[in-house]
C-alpha cells in the first residue's frame, strides 16, 4: 500500500463529522482556520440519538443551522413526558413554561438527514470534508505516549494510506474514540450499563397541540427498563426499549424482534401508543454503556462529543453535549493556535465546565434508575424545584443554580456524590 505524507497542511484535523465534529469544523472555519475533516462513513447514514435539547439553540445560531432547522419538516419539541409503570401519564414538562423564548423549544431529528445537514453546513463555512476515510492512528512525536505532542493522523483514502500533519488534532470520532482507545484513557460507569432494541413505526399515537412533538419516556411494568417514543416527520416514531443486557438478552436467544414485541405487549404505556401502529423498519440493537475519558485534552489534541464521554440516553443529552463540546473545543483550538500554546492546559480549559454539566445530568439519570424514586412524589413535596428539573431537561446545566435540586433529591434517590463519576467498572 502506498504511503504519502503531507506536512503542516492544516491548522486542525478533525476525526469524524458527526454533530460534534461538524460543529467544531464550522466554528474553526468561521475563525478562518484551515480545517480538514475525515469521516469514516458515507453520508447519509443511519444513527440513533434523534432528540435535541433546547439548550443547543445558541450553538445552532452561531454556526448558521438555526434557519435551516426552522425551515425543515422536523417536528418541534416543546416538552418531555413520563409514563409510569402502570401506564399513567405525568404532566408534561413544557420547556416554554420555564422561559417564553424561541430558545425554549427545539426539534426531533432523523439523524440521517440532520447529520448530512450539519456536514454540508461545515463545508459551506469553509471546512474541507472527506467521507469514507478511516483514521487508523493519531501521530505523536517522541514515544507517542499520553505526554507526547499530537502532530497529525494516519488515514486511509481508498487504497492509499496518508500521514497528515496538523497544528491540533480534534477527535470527534464518536464511540470509536480513537485517541482514548489509543492512549487507554476511558473508564466505564459501573451503574449505567444498558443496551437497547429499537425500530421505527408509522401511526403511533401522539398528543395534539403543544405536546405533539414530545419525547415520551415510558417505564416498563417492573421498572427494570424503559421505552423511548420520539416523533419524527412523515408520521414515523422511533421506539426503543432500554435495560441491562442481562434483562434484555439472557435466556431469550438471539431474537431481538421477538424481545421488542414481548416488551411492548407487557407494557401498558407502550402498548396503548402502538395499538394502531405498523412497524416500518428492521430491528436495531445497540449498546448504551456510559463512559468518560479521564482527560479532555493533551498536548496538541482535544476530545469532543462521544469521543470524550457517553451518557445514558434517557434525557436525550447526547446531541446537546456533542454540540457544546464541539463549540468549546473549537474555540480552545483557535485560541491556542493564536497564542502559540497548544498544551493540554490551554486546550482543555473547558473540561471542568463540561464535566460539571455531565455530572448534573448523570445525577438525574441515577434518580431515574432508582426504582424507589418518583418524580411525581418529589415534585409534590418540592414544587418549587420543577423549574430546576425542567432546566436540566432543557440542557441548561452549565451553571451552579440547577444543582441545588440535588440537595433535596439525595433524600429521595441514590444519586451519587456531587460532581463525581460513579466508580469505573473497567477501562477500555
Amino acid at each position: 500500500m502506498a504511503m504519502t505524507t503531507q506536512r503542516n497542511a492544516y491548522d486542525c484535523v478533525i476525526i469524524g463529522c458527526g454533530p460534534a465534529g461538524a460543529t467544531a469544523a464550522a466554528v474553526l472555519a468561521q475563525h478562518g482556520r484551515s480545517v480538514l475533516v475525515l469521516e469514516k462513513d458515507q453520508f447519509p447514514r443511519h444513527h440513533i440519538g434523534e432528540s435535541l435539547m433546547p439548550h443547543s439553540y445558541h450553538t445552532f445560531k452561531r454556526i448558521g443551522m438555526l434557519e435551516k432547522l426552522a425551515a425543515s419538516d422536523f417536528p418541534r419539541k416543546e416538552s418531555v413526558q413520563f409514563v409510569s409503570a402502570s401506564g399513567r401519564d405525568s404532566d408534561p414538562f413544557f420547556f416554554p413554561d420555564w422561559r417564553a423564548d424561541p430558545s425554549s423549544s427545539t426539534w426531533q431529528v432523523r439523524r440521517s438527514r440532520f447529520d448530512l445537514m450539519m456536514l454540508e453546513n461545515a463545508r459551506e463555512k469553509g471546512a474541507e470534508v472527506h467521507t469514507g476515510v478511516r483514521v487508523s492512528r493519531v501521530l505523536f512525536d517522541g514515544d507517542g505516549s499520553a505526554g507526547g505532542h499530537a502532530v497529525g493522523v494516519r488515514a486511509r483514502f481508498g487504497d492509499e494510506e496518508r500521514e497528515i500533519s496538523a497544528g491540533v488534532v480534534l477527535d470527534a470520532s464518536g464511540q470509536g474514540a480513537v485517541i482514548s482507545r489509543q492512549l487507554k484513557l476511558t473508564d466505564f460507569d459501573a451503574r449505567l450499563r444498558n443496551g437497547a432494541i429499537y425500530a421505527y413505526f408509522r401511526g403511533a399515537y401522539r398528543d395534539t397541540g403543544r405536546n405533539a412533538g414530545a419525547t415520551i419516556v415510558v417505564y416498563t411494568p417492573t421498572r427494570e427498563g424503559w421505552f423511548w417514543f420520539i416523533p419524527l416527520e412523515d408520521d414515523i416514531t422511533s421506539v426503543g426499549v432500554v435495560s441491562t443486557p442481562e434483562y434484555l438478552f439472557t435466556g431469550r436467544g438471539d431474537q431481538p424482534q421477538a424481545i421488542l414485541d414481548e416488551e411492548i405487549a407487557k407494557c401498558p404505556g407502550a402498548q396503548r401508543r402502538l395499538a394502531q401502529a405498523e412497524q416500518v423498519s428492521g430491528i436495531y440493537v445497540t449498546r448504551d454503556f456510559s463512559y468518560r475519558s479521564r482527560r479532555i485534552a493533551g498536548h496538541g489534541w482535544v476530545l469532543c462529543g462521544d469521543a470524550f464521554g457517553f451518557l445514558d440516553p434517557v434525557y436525550s443529552s447526547g446531541l446537546m453535549l456533542a454540540l457544546k463540546m464541539g463549540e468549546l473545543g473549537a474555540d480552545a483550538v483557535h485560541a491556542g493556535l493564536a497564542e502559540g500554546d497548544v498544551s493540554a492546559e490551554r486546550l482543555g480549559g473547558h473540561q471542568q465546565v463540561i464535566e460539571a454539566g455531565m455530572a448534573c445530568i448523570k445525577r438525574l439519570v441515577y434518580a431515574f434508575y432508582d426504582q424507589s424514586f418518583s418524580f411525581g412524589r418529589f415534585l409534590a413535596d418540592h414544587p418549587e424545584q420543577k423549574d430546576n428539573v425542567t432546566r436540566i431537561l432543557i440542557g441548561d446545566v452549565f451553571n451552579d443554580e440547577v444543582k441545588r435540586v440535588f440537595e433535596l433529591m439525595k433524600d429521595y434517590a441514590n444519586i451519587g456524590p456531587p460532581e463525581a463519576q460513579a466508580s469505573a467498572a473497567h477501562s477500555r
